[in-house]
């Protein structure tokens, strides 16, 4: 869906956002996005780990 956006497209969402935003909270939106995807990259890794370990229980009985 995103895949043909590039450059020029996402300075465009940018000056967008910019005007309907403004200057003082598109950090506050940054930060939170930023710590979302953490939050969800954590989540992923977790559940990653913890089907790695069930499989591997599974296969030592």
């Amino acid at each position: 869906m995103f895949q043909n956006i590039g450059v020029p497209g996402l300075i465009l969402i940018l000056i967008i956002a910019l005007i309907i935003f403004g200057p003082s909270k598109l950090p506050e939106i940054g930060r939170a996005f930023g710590s979302t995807l953490r939050e969800f990259k954590s989540s992923t890794k977790d559940l990653i780990s913890y089907d790695k370990e069930k499989e591997e229980k599974e296969q030592s009985k």
